[in-house]
């Protein structure tokens, strides 16, 4: 089965096709086109993903990504189409909302054969709903005028499964999955912990009472003055106070000493303590918040410090309230997802500590390519629901929508 993927859930405009073949048992994934297009440095100076742009910049990207994806596919060939009026109109008012895109839509698909594909999967939640509903009216589109069917994916679902395939270059296998999973999704939204029973049916364990991980991380990184996306720039500094400290007083490395030399960069560990699997993070945005208020000039080895203070401080809750999962659920497969699992010492911790706690616990977090929002993970998800489920009536935009609830 040929998938041709859409993303359009936040800030990275993304299509993928993908040559899909096995079943839940073993499925083997061959990334014939991938195209993503990052809307990073255009919301850097707003501190954030400001949704107006995100969705102007999506119906920009559509069309050229499409052609690119394609033509690096292999299945982009020149032919002169002719589209019914009737056809046109209906097409036209599905991507009405969308100022610019009808127009690219009509010029290229007017030019170019139906591409050999058999199904059109597209992320239709959670995100930024004006985001998404771009991404959704474009593959509407696209099923009606090449008559494929529609998949709609819920765009966390893509990051459990991209987290539980594994391999090299452009071939993903899933395979050898033991049950029950229990997934760790980190992101700028989310901050939960879903277990995965049976194939595709979810019961959601644990989740944030308040901020997501990521947004804590951007967050206090604004506070540093920092720039957008945070996470990443924290990650470098406490990084960096790592490396000074190799070769030194590596027994101290885990806090630096910070409780006996610099308590006042000390922080809570939110809900640590506490018999459940939920977590909080405005507790340690506010903390940080308050010690800047009594130190509002940090030197840059301030900053190195509380950077990764803050750091250990989340990773420290992130494994606390993972383990107590593992513990209540018995899970036997553990997966980290989402953007935030790019972190090198949230990586490093799960490996280290799932070693030494759970050994015969399998731990698989996905490649630094398949943490950050993309199409390769909604064409895996897509694969599994066309499998399952019929064609879709209509498929609606949900900025909420939710694997499970509790």
């Amino acid at each position: 089965m040929k998938i041709l993927a859409i993303e359009t859930s936040c800030d990275e405009t993304a299509i993928a096709i993908l040559e899909c073949v096995g079943d839940e048992t073993c499925a083997e994934f061959n990334t014939l086109g991938n195209t993503l297009l990052s809307q990073i440095e255009i919301h850097r100076e707003y501190g954030g993903v400001f949704p107006a742009l995100a969705k102007r910049e999506h119906a920009k990207n559509l069309v050229p990504i499409l052609e690119s994806a394609l033509e690096e596919a292999e299945l982009l060939h020149e032919d002169a189409q002719a589209i019914p009026e009737d056809m046109r109109a209906n097409i036209s008012a599905i991507l009405a909302r969308e100022p610019g895109l009808t127009e690219a839509f009509f010029a290229f698909v007017s030019e170019c054969e139906v591409p050999a594909i058999d199904a059109i999967a597209v992320t239709a939640g959670p995100g930024l709903e004006p985001a998404l509903w771009v991404g959704i009216n474009f593959a509407k589109a696209l099923a009606l005028l090449w008559q494929k069917p529609l998949v709609a994916v819920n765009h966390m679902e893509g990051h459990i499964l991209s987290a539980l395939a594994s391999g090299k270059g452009d071939t993903l296998t899933v395979q050898g999955i033991t049950l029950p999973v229990l997934a760790l999704l980190i992101s700028g939204g989310h901050t939960e912990l879903i277990l995965m029973k049976e194939w595709l049916e979810y019961e959601l364990v644990g989740a944030t009472r308040d901020d997501a991980v990521g947004e804590a991380f951007d967050k206090v990184a604004r506070m540093l003055s920092l720039p957008y996306p945070g996470g990443p720039e924290i990650s470098r500094l406490a990084e960096a106070l790592r490396a000074e400290q190799v070769g030194r007083d590596k027994a101290r490395l885990p806090d630096l000493g910070l409780a006996e030399t610099r308590p006042e960069l000390r922080l809570p560990r939110p809900m640590i303590h506490e018999d459940s699997c939920d977590f909080s993070f405005a507790g340690l945005k506010t903390a940080v918040l308050y010690l800047l208020k009594n130190r509002p000039e940090l030197n840059e080895e301030e900053k190195k410090l509380l950077a990764h203070e803050f750091e250990n401080a989340v990773a420290d809750v992130l494994w606390k309230k993972t383990a107590q999962a593992i513990e209540k659920t018995g899970a036997q497969t553990l997966v980290i997802g989402g953007g935030v699992s790019a972190n090198t010492h949230i990586r490093r911790i799960f490996t280290e500590n799932i070693k030494q706690e759970f050994p015969d616990i399998t731990l698989r977090i996905p490649s630094a390519a398949l943490t950050t929002d993309n199409a390769i993970m909604i064409a895996l998800a897509g694969f599994y629901r066309a499998r399952r489920e019929g064609i879709p009536t209509d498929i609606v935009a949900n900025g909420n929508l939710s694997l499970s609830h509790k």
